[in-house]
């Protein structure tokens, strides 16, 4: 990847993105009463939101808190996440995590790798025992994915920047239409190329790195072109 000229922000999943499975769902599956799954699907089909279903599967949760740090330790990072992470920072890329799982897990996960990374997440809050609870700090009542992490808001602060999403899922749908290049796959990958979102698959950061590094170069040039030919036609 060469130094971006030009303000980019990337906006990077979590969950089967940076970790290669599901780490929400490894918990449920781990600690959780198996009703988990009833409420997940809900969700799936659309009929209620992921704060609703965050919220009633965390209280089946029953584990505690050195029971979820082993098992977030199990997860890891993609191969290719921390040439990715030091590559952008190495060329001006911004980027942040953002995330409709848990706080308490990506801290955990990202710590293990050795990554200072920026991330937003639902706060998975333990109260006692084998008990939790999950907050949300950064919801908003007008999120039309009724997300639990309004990934949309986070973009709002960087109108001016070339935005690039990665992720693999449902809540990057909304995320996904304020792009100018995602890096889809999974879920995401299928309604991409179902709405015709200018989109590249991936199955991995070595190849978001490279790609990522490739389509800005290519956007620079398109926009250095553009730029005199607008200025002569406003003469």
């Amino acid at each position: 990847m060469s130094r971006a000229r030009v303000k980019c922000c990337a906006f990077v999943d979590f969950d089967g993105t940076i970790a290669p499975c599901d780490a929400t769902d490894m918990l449920f599956e781990r600690f959780a009463d198996p009703s988990w799954r009833e409420v997940e699907e809900e969700w799936q089909a659309g009929v209620i939101g992921s704060r609703e279903c965050m919220t009633r599967q965390v209280s089946l949760l029953r584990a505690t808190p050195q029971d979820l740090v082993a098992a977030a330790l199990e997860v890891g990072v993609d191969p290719g996440f921390p040439t990715f992470v030091r590559e952008c920072a190495r060329n001006g890329v911004g980027m942040m995590v953002v995330s409709d799982g848990f706080d308490f897990v990506i801290e955990a996960v990202l710590r293990d790798a050795g990554l200072n990374v920026p991330f937003h997440a639902n706060h998975l809050e333990s109260t006692g025992g084998d008990r939790w609870r999950v907050t949300f700090p950064s919801a908003r009542s007008d999120c039309r994915a009724l997300a639990g992490n309004c990934k949309c808001s986070f973009t709002e602060p960087h109108s001016s920047s070339v935005k690039v999403v990665v992720g693999d899922g449902r809540s990057d749908f909304c995320i996904a239409g304020r792009a100018d290049l995602v890096f889809a796959k999974g879920k995401l990958l299928d309604l991409c190329r179902g709405n015709g979102t200018t989109h590249v698959a991936f199955n991995d950061f070595f190849e978001v790195t490279a790609k990522l590094g490739a389509w800005l170069n290519n956007y620079e040039r398109d926009l250095a072109t553009a730029l005199p030919a607008a200025r002569q036609a406003s003469r």
